[in-house]
Parts: structure tokens; sequence; C-alpha cells
């Protein structure tokens, strides 16, 4: 069924938020003295008064190391999982509050609560979080960097795209890699599209990589009937409701991608081995047991013939337009990983310019 996951934001509040106020009305004497991070006195909504996000004035900074406000933010935490039965907390900027409210959270919240998720928000490497004692996942802009400036910008060819997805993925337990949230765009970023300039078939490149990528893919709203946009505030414009007005073929291609993820548990939690990494071509394996999917795409402007390295000599069917190959003989010495897996054959496939083929063994 649909999960229900709410952003909580505990580093900061804003300057009405009551405890604020009363710093303001009452200046030494309040007792929310110790809630926030104060500079000068007297106070007033002034970034010179108090450590706030980016220097922002109506974003002061919560001191999460204080005991109340501990108690405060996991009072909230728990008051919507138990009033609202949601399924989980997407905690904002979660590597800059102190490290004890997750760990207290994580104990309380699961003794009560055994399925709630947590997922933090951060921006670069956060194997901090994922130490056990914090965070399920953390949102993974290092995968979403990568994407977008091997697809979009163009400005990496697949070699380097290979060498950020594989340092990223050393960086964690296999574990977490499968867990990991998987941001195309978010409400802090450009819409991917618009990274794009509006290219819609490097956009599908985009999302077919995203949908056979080790983690759990994330679809923010809109991406799937194109709406594109720059930063806040235009990342975050209205929902096209208007159906005359949505990319249905683009919302086709999400619905297909996600019915294959289910489908196929090779692409859910099985491994990733890169089989091809050439200029701008780039291939891999999703492998589970006997089961195995080979995707490979085209991230460049001109048509490129792939030879593929399988691991059967046998047929194989496209799954995403259903064209047919039949694995022949070839020469392996040029792929990664060629000394860890036992290739029988190679496929030869034509793609066009930002195109992708998910290759399947027909059994």
């Amino acid at each position: 069924g649909i999960k229900i996951i709410l952003d909580g934001v505990f580093n900061h509040s804003g300057v009405h938020f009551e405890p604020f106020q009363d710093v303001l009305k009452n200046q030494k004497n309040s007792k929310y003295l110790e809630w926030f991070h104060f500079t000068s006195f007297p106070v007033s909504v002034s970034h010179h008064c108090y450590e706030c996000v980016g220097a922002y004035k109506y974003m002061p900074k919560l001191n999460t190391s204080n005991p109340e406000v501990q108690r405060f933010i996991l009072d909230v935490m728990d008051y919507w999982i138990r009033e609202f039965h949601i399924d989980g907390w997407r905690l904002d900027v979660a590597y800059e509050v102190d490290e004890s409210v997750w760990r207290e959270a994580r104990v309380k919240l699961r003794q009560k609560y055994p399925n709630v998720l947590l997922l933090g928000e951060t921006w670069g490497q956060g194997l901090r979080l994922l130490d056990g004692s914090q965070m399920d996942c953390i949102m993974n802009y290092m995968f979403r960097d990568a994407v977008r400036d091997f697809i979009a910008f163009e400005k990496i060819d697949a070699d380097g795209f290979n060498d950020r997805l594989q340092s990223m993925l050393a960086k964690y337990p296999e574990a977490v890699n499968q867990a990991m949230f998987l941001p195309l765009d978010t409400h802090d970023t450009e819409r991917f599209r618009y990274y794009c300039d509006g290219d819609r078939k490097k956009q599908i490149l985009a999302i077919i990589f995203q949908m056979t990528f080790v983690g759990s893919p994330s679809v923010y709203y809109g991406d799937e009937i194109g709406i594109t946009g720059n930063n806040d505030p235009d990342c975050r414009k209205c929902m096209i409701w208007e159906e005359e007005r949505q990319d249905k073929e683009l919302l086709a291609l999400y619905q297909k991608l996600i019915q294959l993820r289910k489908q196929e548990e090779c692409i859910k939690t099985g491994g990733f081995t890169v089989n091809l990494c050439e200029d701008r071509l780039y291939g891999f394996i999703r492998n589970k047991g006997q089961e195995q999917l080979y995707v490979v795409i085209n991230a460049g402007s001109k048509s490129k013939t792939a030879e593929i390295p399988v691991l059967h000599k046998a047929k194989y069917t496209d799954l995403i337009d259903g064209e047919e190959y039949a694995a022949g003989d070839g020469i392996y010495e040029t792929c990664l990983n060629s000394d860890m897996l036992n290739y029988q054959g190679v496929i030869k496939v034509e793609l066009e310019p930002f195109s992708a083929k998910i290759i399947k063994r027909r059994i």
C-alpha cells in the first residue's frame, strides 16, 4: 500500500516558533535561552544575533544537544506516528543535528514502531549517519550528481561515470546500498529535465538508469509527466493536473519501469557488475541467483554498436521494445571484471543517441 513519509525539519525552526518568540519577549530571562545558539543580546530577528541556516535570519538553528530540545523533537516524531500513522520520517539536514538525537529516536521509536523508516538528508558522503544506530538510509545526491554530469551535462565519459559510481558504492555496506534513496531531482534542486535543457531523450535515459540501478528510486512529483524548472521556487511549481498538458508517454514509461522493478528480483536486490565502459557507452549486469538483466546505455549524440558480454550463449529479449538477440562468439579481454565472470558470448546491439536497452535471457 501507499507509505506516508513526513518531512521533519529539526535542525532549525522559524522565527514564529513559540520558544523563539519567548526569547524575543523575555531576552535573557527566557526559559528557552538554551534552545538556540545566541551570539549577542538583545536578540532581534537578525542573523547577527544567533546561528541560523545560511545566514537566513528567519531560520534560527536549534541547539539539538540540549536535552529539552531533544525531548521536544522525539515527542513530535512520536506524536505524528501515533496519531496519524505515518510510516516514517525524512529528516532535514540530518548531518547537522546532534547524533544523540537520532540514536535515541532509533531506539525509542523502534521499540514502539518496529517498521518506522528514518531517512536522512545529506548532500555528500553520509556513512556517519549509517552506522546502524541512526538512519536506515540517506538521500543519495552523489548518485544524482554523477547521473547529471554524465547524461545531462555530458562533462564526464563512461570511465569517469564508473569511477564515481564505484567510489560511491564502495563507501557503504551492500545492505545500505540496496536501501539508498536515489533522486534525480528534489524540492531543493533543479528538475532533471531542466538540466537536460528540455531534452526528453536525456531525461528518459536517466530514468532508465535510475530505475535499474542499486537502491530505491525516488520520483519527485511531476517528473513523471514532464514538469521542468530551475531551482527553488521554480522546482516547486504546482502540479500539472490537466491531462492534455501531461506527457502521457513518459508516464507510461515510468509505469512500465516500476512494474519491471517489482517483477525482477535481480533489480530490486541483486548484485551490480559493470561489463561495458567505453567512451559514452555504459553497460552493467544486475544478477541474483540464476537470473540476470543486462542494461546498456548510450549517453552520446551518435548512434553506437555495443558489444555486450553475456554469461550464457542463448537468446535474449529487450524488455523495453521487445527486440530479440542471439549471443554469438566474442572477445572479452576489454571487459571490466572479465577475470571475475565467465562470459560465454556477446550480444551486438545498435543504440540510437541517448537510448538504452534492458535485456533478459529467454528461458
